[in-house]
């Protein structure tokens, strides 16, 4: 109990005080649709929209309007808008939006869903490569070698079972983060699975993750891959409208899963990211808010 309130207050800490250590100054880093400035908002728009310090995560490449809820609020408009934010790269089964900067992901998303996740027709074959949609060329396999660091991935290999491009393009370096591997290999793997079961139980699962990019340890190999001090992770289920968040420390985790529990609001004010923005404000608040813990765990 005492460690978990230790961690949760650091969490807290780090929700107002993460620095980028990458950059050259230290005033925090702003994202707005896709585009990273230094508290300068280069996209304004004048439409007055209140979350212009978060990065728009808006894309129509994954199919996940499958879910909309149904706003009892009105008749003539949805819950969820569907709008292309081109700065995103699809692939066919995932998305990311990608840092050069950081030689990986800002998130990366992806849908989980019961038939898919069953469907385990594909074996990981390891076949780690370049992006080629990354057009300023993605992290590199040399980068890796000998850093001490797994290729972590972000859309879990695991998770792609079910189709053999699903399985391959997840061998892209874009979808990699340098991670210890007692951090991959234990409560990493351990959540990734916890998220195939919610998939599983709930029907639908709409998850986000990478690493904390304001909050940078070290750079590895000749493209200065950053390796993050902590990584997040969010699900949403809309079958049961209710989502979950974790903030995990890249490093042997020795708590329970649930102990890194936090809800998606603490994550975006960690991430600067606006998760699930294709919801209408309400709905998102609905379900951002707070996690019901009897729902996960």
């Amino acid at each position: 109990m005492f460690l978990k309130f230790i961690f949760s207050s650091l969490c807290a800490f780090l929700c107002f005080s993460c620095g980028n250590s990458k950059s050259h100054n230290n005033t925090p880093f702003i994202i707005k649709d896709s585009f990273v400035v230094n508290n300068v908002d280069l996209l304004d728009d004048s439409s007055n929209r209140e979350t212009n310090t978060l990065v728009d995560t808006k894309s129509a490449a994954v199919e996940d309007n499958e879910t909309v809820l149904e706003d009892d609020s009105t008749s003539e408009s949805s819950d969820y808008f569907y709008e292309k934010n081109p700065n995103v790269i699809s692939h066919k089964y995932y998305e990311l939006l990608y840092s050069e900067e950081h030689e990986q992901p800002f998130w990366v998303k992806y849908v989980g869903t019961k038939e898919h996740v069953l469907d385990k027709k594909y074996k990981r074959k390891n076949n780690f490569r370049e992006d080629p949609l990354v057009e300023t060329q993605s992290a590199t396999l040399s980068d890796y070698v000998k850093s001490g660091y797994d290729r972590g991935h972000l859309c879990p290999a695991g998770d792609m079972c079910f189709s053999e491009t699903a399985m391959s393009e997840s061998f892209y370096m874009s979808n990699m983060s340098p991670q210890f591997p007692s951090f991959n290999r234990g409560k990493w793997k351990s959540l990734e699975e916890k998220v195939r079961k919610w998939s599983v139980k709930y029907d639908t699962a709409i998850i986000y993750c990478g690493g904390v990019l304001s909050d940078i340890a070290k750079t590895i190999g000749s493209n200065k891959v950053s390796v993050p001090k902590y990584y997040y992770k969010v699900v949403y289920c809309p079958t049961i409208n209710s989502a979950v968040g974790f903030i995990m420390p890249n490093e042997k985790c020795e708590l329970s899963l649930s102990s890194y529990m936090v809800s998606v609001d603490s994550v975006e004010s960690l991430t600067k990211i606006d998760f699930y923005n294709n919801y209408l404000p309400n709905v998102q608040k609905s379900f951002e808010s707070n996690s019901t813990l009897s729902f996960w765990f």
